[in-house]
């Protein structure tokens, strides 16, 4: 008697992830694995009278997408402040911040999240919004805010005579009073003074946006910051059964961060969770473009004297990437310009220098601009490539700065998917939310529909299967997880989405059409809409 499906999906198109068999009609489920992938017929033995059968009416079904990128508990958290993402001038803040300010009266600060640049400047136009409380907003990139003069006087930095630590900067104007812009670590400087929500928010938080995540079909995360405290947050969600989302944590190490404090990286991987881990470690060798603090190996377009120095100098790194690999944590780092690129792979090549060679699958983040030189070294060292196709502006013209930033002479060099596709390395996708949306359809539509910026610049877009790919079979080998998920392959995890079209059968600049209409973690549906 063969065993009895949960769960059966027949009469879909099954995209597997898996070149053994890439295509597929019905899948059945049995607790938390997959027990069947192939064809309609030979699903039927194993229905009975309590499967769940589901009509995939010709739609596509993939592994559930794993987003290589996120910052899920800043995310959350963030979730909990005025949202400023779709703001595009200053009534548009003057009316989410108004708004905010008075739905939240017993809040001593107003804060909120998601702001483009170009929109605010200075404190005035903050407090010209608010000013009997402190205002601090922050950029949908993370890396820089803006505060009015009230925030700023408690803070204590309005006055000259205070520096931001590190590579932060605190913007400040020909009579050396703070503008109201902070940049990198100068933000802190502000933003500690926000008191945390308790836990039992953060908890609240945290379960309506991993349901939000769900309803896309996103079903894994890696994140991108971390300590004990964190982790065991989710932790403790997954003890009382209210996780649905898989959540590979890493240690953050900070400049300040000595060796002897990755005893807690250390403890970290041993947590290994069904749905919460640690075992890695996240570094930041540099800024971003937009706030001048990428590291690049040629200056600014826009502006030839910034020259960021990153916040890991190669010595500092070269040390403690060595005694991370001696752990045997994976590393993470955030690197956009091309000289952060390169410092990086020197990096993780001197480790192998001094360690020797294991399989440590480290990896570079972001990776907005890249030296033609350093393409083949991914593949080399046996490093990931883990990129977001949504950071790209889609084309010329749209207001984003980063194209003027980088200056023509980049572009060809910049969001370059198909180099280093074509250079052998393992791409992981991502979102690199709450820069981006977490939504993987607005990440396939940018990667399928990105425009050249100059007619002599290399074509960068990636085919629709390459990006499935990327969020499901490559983005669980980033995590050392390609026998468990990431592939509808039986005996793998069920985690699987159906969504509302055949992806496949869409053209490019249709992509968007399509959306999840069922999330299945762990066996377990936990999203759905619209299917029988």
């Amino acid at each position: 008697m063969s065993i009895k499906a949960d769960i059966v999906i027949e009469n879909a198109k099954v995209f597997t992830s898996n070149e053994a068999m890439p295509h597929a009609e019905a899948v059945a489920v049995k607790g938390n694995r997959i027990i069947y992938v192939g064809a309609n017929e030979g699903v039927n033995e194993f229905k009975d009278e309590k499967t769940r059968v589901i009509d995939g009416q010709g739609r596509t079904l993939t592994a559930g997408f794993i987003d290589s990128h996120f910052h899920l508990l800043w995310g959350a958290i963030w979730a909990g402040s005025a949202q400023l993402y779709d703001v595009k001038d200053l009534n548009d803040v003057k009316t989410t911040l108004t708004e905010f300010g008075s739905q939240n009266k017993t809040s001593a600060w107003v804060d909120g999240r998601g702001i483009k640049y170009g929109i605010v400047s200075t404190r005035q136009q903050l407090d010209a919004i608010i000013s009997d409380r402190p205002v601090y907003i922050n950029a949908y990139d993370g890396h820089t805010s803006w505060a009015n003069t009230k925030a700023l006087e408690m803070a204590g930095i309005l006055q000259p005579g205070v520096d931001a630590p590190g590579v932060g900067v605190i913007v400040r104007d020909e009579n050396r009073l703070a503008t109201g812009e902070l940049r990198e670590t100068a933000m802190h400087l502000v933003a500690d003074l926000i008191p945390e929500p308790s836990n039992a928010r953060k908890r609240e938080l945290l379960k309506m946006v991993i349901a939000q995540i769900n309803a896309t079909g996103v079903t894994s995360v890696h994140n991108m910051n971390g300590d004990m405290q964190e982790l065991m947050t989710y932790a403790a969600l997954e003890d009382a059964e209210e996780m649905t989302l898989r959540v590979y944590v890493p240690y953050h190490i900070k400049p300040e961060t000595t060796e002897a404090m990755l005893s807690e990286a250390a403890e970290m991987a041993k947590v290994q969770g069904e749905y919460a881990r640690g075992g890695a470690a996240k570094f930041f060798m540099d800024g971003v473009w937009e706030s001048y603090t990428a590291l690049n190996l040629e200056p600014y377009a826009d502006d030839p004297d910034a020259k960021p120095e990153g916040l890991f100098s190669a010595e500092h790194f070269n040390r403690m990437a060595a005694a991370c690999d001696k752990l045997g944590l994976q590393m993470f780092v955030h690197c956009c310009g091309d000289g952060a690129v390169r410092r990086t792979l020197n990096g993780y090549e001197a480790v192998i220098g001094s360690n020797g060679r294991r399989d440590s699958r480290h990896r570079v983040e972001h990776i907005e601009v890249i030296h033609p030189d350093d393409l083949p070294r991914f593949k080399e060292l046996g490093v990931i490539a883990s990129m977001q196709t949504g950071h790209s502006p889609l084309a010329l013209g749209d207001g984003d700065v980063w194209p003027d930033r980088v200056g023509k002479q980049r572009w060809g060099k910049s969001f370059a998917w198909r180099d280093v596709k074509n250079a052998g390395a393992h791409l992981a996708l991502g979102s690199d939310w709450t820069v981006a949306a977490f939504d993987p359809m607005l990440h396939l539509h940018a990667a399928l529909n990105r425009q050249k910026w100059d007619a002599h610049d290399p074509d960068q877009r990636l085919t629709l299967e390459e990006v499935i790919l990327g969020y499901t079979r490559d983005a669980a080998y980033a995590e050392f997880k390609e026998n468990e998920k990431g592939q509808v392959r039986e005996g793998t995890l069920a985690d699987l989405v159906l969504f509302s079209h055949d992806l496949l059968a869409l053209e490019p600049e249709d992509i968007l059409a399509a959306n999840a209409v069922m999330t299945i973690v762990d066996g377990k549906v936990v999203f759905e809409t619209q299917v029988k």
